[in-house]
Order: C-alpha cells, then sequence, then structure tokens
C-alpha cells in the first residue's frame, strides 16, 4: 500500500498490473478507498465507456479506479487530455491482467504520465505478515502462493484446473489467435516440465508439435500473462565462454506443480522436479521484491561452457550478488564450489556470495552466509 500511496502522489495515473487472481482489485480498493470503482468487465460500463469516452470520464471529477482498463482503449487518450488539464496526482488508478493489453495503449497515450506497479502472487513476506506462511516448504511448494488458495484454504489442485481453463479460454485467446486449444495446454505443461532448464525452443516446438515461431508466439503470451519468466545468462566482463541462452522459470511453483502432474505434498517431495520448483520459487520471490516495490529487478543466472553454474547473480550498483540455490534440507560442501569458481574469476566486481537452501537454519561456512528458505524475506529487502 505504502508504494501505491507514494507513486500516486507522483503520478496523475497510476497502473497496477500482474496476473489474473493476483489481489490487483482487493489491493488498489483497499488503498483508496474513497476513489468510485468501476469494472469495464462490466457490458453496461464497458458500453458508455465505449459509446462515450467524454461523458463517462465527466461522471468522476475526483478521479476513479478503473478495473480491466485496456477493454477499452479508446478511453486512454482521454484520460491523457483529462489529467492534463487537471494537474492533480492520483487521479486514476488503473489496473489490467493482461500486460500487452495494459502497458502497450499505457505508452501510446500516457506515458510520462503513468507509474506502473506489476503485482505478482502473494511473497512469502506478505505470508508472514498475515500469519499464513506454511510450516513446511513442499507445502509451499505444493500450493503455491496465489491469494485465494492461501486466503480461502482451498484444495490448490482444483482451483489450478480452473485457473488454466479461465486463462486459456478467456485471455490467450484475447492475446493470439490458437486454433487447438489442447495444442496450448501442451505447450504450457511441456513448459513447466522445463522450469529452471535452458530454453530450447526448437525442442520444445517438437515435443508440442507446433513451429518454432509458434512457440516463440506463444511463450510471448505466457510472459505477457505472468506465468513464466526468463532469466537471461550474465557475461558481462567475462573472457571465458558463457552460455548465452535464457533459463526458464515459473512465478508460482504450485501451478507448475500442478501442470507437471504433482499430486500431493508426499508426491513433491520424492519428484525429481522438486529442485527446479525450489529454484522458481526462491527466484521469483527475489523479483517479487524489486517489482512490488515499483523496481527493475537486473537479475542473471551464469554458466559457463565447462558446466560451472551460478544460479541467480543480482546487479547492485559496483556489486554482484551472486546466490547457490539448494532444495537439500542439509548444507553440503558442494553448494559452495560455483560461488568460489564465481568469484574468483569476475575480475572487477565485488561479488557477494550466498547459499539459499530448503533448511531451517543460518550459517555462515567458509565465509559465505548460508540463508534458510525463510529467510528470503530478509535477502529480498537486503538488496534495497
Amino acid at each position: 500500500m505504502d508504494v501505491l500511496r507514494k507513486f500516486a502522489a507522483g503520478y496523475p495515473v497510476l497502473a497496477v498490473t500482474g496476473p489474473r487472481q493476483s489481489g490487483k482489485t482487493t489491493l488498489v480498493r483497499a488503498t483508496f478507498p474513497e476513489k468510485p470503482y468501476v469494472s469495464l468487465e462490466d457490458p453496461d460500463r464497458l458500453e458508455s465507456a465505449t459509446a462515450d469516452p467524454r461523458g463517462f470520464l465527466g461522471l468522476y471529477p475526483d478521479g476513479a479506479v478503473l478495473d480491466e482498463a485496456q477493454r477499452c482503449p479508446s478511453l486512454f487518450s482521454y484520460i491523457q487530455t483529462k489529467v492534463d488539464l487537471d494537474g492533480r496526482s492520483g487521479l486514476f488508478v488503473l489496473t489490467g491482467s493482461q500486460q500487452f493489453g495494459l502497458l502497450s495503449k499505457i505508452t501510446q497515450s500516457l506515458a510520462g504520465r503513468v507509474a506502473i506497479i506489476e503485482l505478482l502472487p502473494f511473497s512469502l513476506e506478505e505470508l508472514e505478515a498475515a500469519g499464513k506462511a506454511p510450516k513446511d516448504v513442499d507445502d509451499l511448494l505444493f500450493e503455491g502462493m496465489y491469494p485465494p488458495v492461501l486466503a480461502k484454504g482451498l484444495d490448490p489442485s482444483p482451483w489450478f484446473a480452473n485457473y488454466v481453463m479461465t486463462y486459456v479460454e478467456r485471455d490467450v485467446r484475447q492475446l493470439v489467435n490458437i486454433r487447438e486449444l489442447s495444442l496450448f495446454r501442451r505447450f504450457l505443461r511441456m513448459c513447466a516440465a522445463r522450469t529452471g532448464q535452458l530454453l530450447n525452443l526448437s525442442s520444445l516446438a517438437n515435443d508440442c508439435g507446433i513451429t518454432h515461431n509458434t512457440a516463440r508466439s506463444w511463450l510471448t503470451v505466457l510472459e505477457a500473462s505472468y506465468i513464466v519468466f526468463l532469466l537471461p545468462p550474465y557475461f558481462r566482463n567475462f573472457g571465458k565462454r558463457i552460455v548465452k541462452t535464457p533459463k526458464i522459470f515459473f512465478f508460482d511453483p504450485g501451478l507448475a506443480a500442478w501442470l507437471i502432474g504433482v499430486k500431493d505434498r508426499e508426491h513433491l517431495a520424492i519428484h525429481p522436479m522438486r529442485g527446479p520448483l525450489f529454484e522458481s520459487f526462491a527466484i521469483a520471490e527475489i523479483v517479487k521484491g524489486f517489482l512490488h516495490r515499483g523496481e527493475s529487478p537486473r537479475v542473471f543466472f551464469w554458466r559457463d561452457s565447462a558446466g560451472n553454474e551460478i544460479d541467480l547473480v543480482i546487479e547492485r550498483g559496483e556489486d554482484l550478488h551472486a546466490y547457490e540455490i539448494k532444495s537439500g534440507k542439509t548444507v553440503s560442501a558442494d553448494y559452495f564450489r560455483g560461488l568460489k569458481r564465481f568469484s574468483a574469476i569476475a575480475s572487477g566486481a565485488r561479488v557477494r556470495p550466498e547459499v539459499i537452501y530448503a533448511g531451517e537454519e543460518e550459517s555462515v561456512r567458509d565465509g559465505i552466509p548460508v540463508r534458510p528458505w525463510r529467510a528470503l524475506p530478509k535477502v529480498a529487502v537486503s538488496l534495497h
């Protein structure tokens, strides 16, 4: 809430975007209770805004919250005119589930007048503050972090099934022309099975029976919908041959776990994808820490041709924060090899290595901090 209020004090328009069911509407209405709320998913409101944009905005002389604002593209130019004439900050708050639908229209009409906040599913920090943090990391990986599942104590499996059906039926078809939804669902499952791996679009396309260009287009849809994100490789200032292919990750481990067929927590504990799911969760937590504060993170991974690898590298000024992420609950000597190798060859950079693991105890080994998964909120805060 504090971040939203801060930006609303400096910009005439605030835009909150993110995946469906991430709590955008709830957050915005709680932050700005004094503003009228208008959902443009309501056919009557949408018709009114489309037929007479100037008259529609005239109903809200002191601004409003416009939910799913991208459904009325013609409204944005009129909002620009209105805020320019009015001169006040924080007049309109826009929300939208589709990154392309909302942000593309903002860049066309409201550039320089709008602050953008990307709201993802709950962070561990938010769960702890609400007393909803799970007791065990496997519970978190299985249930995921979408607000409806955790706030209402829902069974995650049927909720994810309905979520994917709704997402595919509605959002995907608005972003791209997909004739065979079953192929797209298969593509989504195949992406989940590749969580934490180097992205190989040709292999992904072949496994799904689609063309390379189609796979690229559909992956863009998943990124635009905040289902997946690509982690680029870090290759600055290194003379060695470095891998330059991005990795694919899911923002929510529970959704990825459901897509790959994880049946319950016990199944997850022995599943071969538990490690990649934990890595996806840890990296997404740190990315959330940036996005929820209105910052664009400079996050990478690093791997050389000899197989040496660092799971996460973050640029902060002259510092390189390097993280080895391990799903084991017992600290092992091999957790530190990649970090030591990276520190030795990252000439000219000040490397700050850390280990994040699925255990419960915090310690220091060979001068390298070892953080349990519960410390991820502190790790995220330390980067700001």
